[in-house]
């Protein structure tokens, strides 16, 4: 179970630190302590070499995707203030807590990436009986699929049912929708939050199973004498920026009076890096 932060801005780079401001900022930094299994970030920036310049190489692209991901919680690795402080046009953020026993290494962390799409997904999803997806040979995706996210866990494969859709020439919000339906129709209680994002859009999807908080989320922050802020663990919520929009998992402060407001449960967010506008819709049946 993780935590997620995506912005989107079509005017210009900025940091996550211009999107959200130094306190929560910071306040999303401190959330590491409790989802300390790693985090990651993968960013969409522009260039700052002439772009479509043919050198001999591949044309220089108009923009760059950069990606860091690691096992050290954020708090502790000296790299998360430098990324913070990094300007892009979009940009996903993840907090790792890893769940059902699937293994804290590399290939697990996320943001994943493939095909120009990088994904991070905030769920568990697994049978009424705790048996997770990682169990399940009977799947729309091939073992190839899977191994083109680079994961091995359960949000690998969710990926890899979006790149699946992708890859017959979907859009990428209906993929979205079209890897969740097929995911729900075994794992209908199973949370699928994720945000996606490619060069030129930016995707979160509220598509929580349930609301209650399961007993090991619960557990842990307990431990932290923290419950009272898992209480809107699913929720996620955005806000509007000058040109482009900020989304992000509960954890730190986000109030109404602020400009934040909540993705409703199995809403879509679908917002353009190249006008920074969004729109929001239920998510197909």
């Amino acid at each position: 179970m993780c935590r997620l932060l995506g912005y989107l801005s079509a005017d210009s780079d900025i940091t996550l630190r211009d999107a959200i401001g130094s306190d929560q900022l910071d306040a999303f930094k401190e959330v590491s302590r409790i989802h300390n299994d790693g985090w990651g970030v993968d960013g969409i920036n522009t260039t700052h070499r002439a772009a479509h310049v043919k050198d001999g190489g591949a044309e220089s692209p108009e923009v760059f995707e950069s990606i860091y991901r690691t096992t050290e919680p954020a708090f502790l690795d000296h790299n998360f203030e430098s990324l913070a402080s990094t300007p892009a046009r979009s940009a996903i953020f993840h907090l790792r807590l890893a769940s059902s026993n699937l293994p804290l290494i590399p290939e697990n962390q996320q943001p994943f990436t493939a095909d120009g799409i990088s994904f991070a997904h905030n769920g568990d999803i697994s049978s009424e009986d705790g048996v997770n997806l990682v169990h399940n040979a009977d799947v729309l995706v091939t073992p190839y699929e899977i191994a083109q996210t680079g994961g091995k866990s359960d949000s690998a494969i969710y990926f890899a049912h979006i790149l699946h859709f992708t890859q017959l020439g979907h859009a990428l919000d209906v993929a979205v929708e079209e890897a969740i339906a097929a995911l729900r129709e075994q794992y209908k209680d199973s949370s699928y939050n994720c945000l996606v994002q490619t060069k030129t859009t930016l995707v979160c999807a509220n598509a929580a199973g349930h609301d209650y908080l399961a007993d090991r989320v619960a557990e842990v922050y307990d431990a932290y004498g923290q419950r009272e802020k898992a209480k809107d663990y699913r929720v996620i919520r955005y806000k509007a920026i000058p040109s482009g929009v900020v989304v992000a998992s509960s954890g730190f402060d986000q109030k109404e009076e602020d400009g934040w407001k909540e993705l409703p449960k199995n809403h879509i967010l679908v917002a353009d890096s190249a006008t920074g506008t969004f729109e929001i819709r239920p998510l197909a049946a």
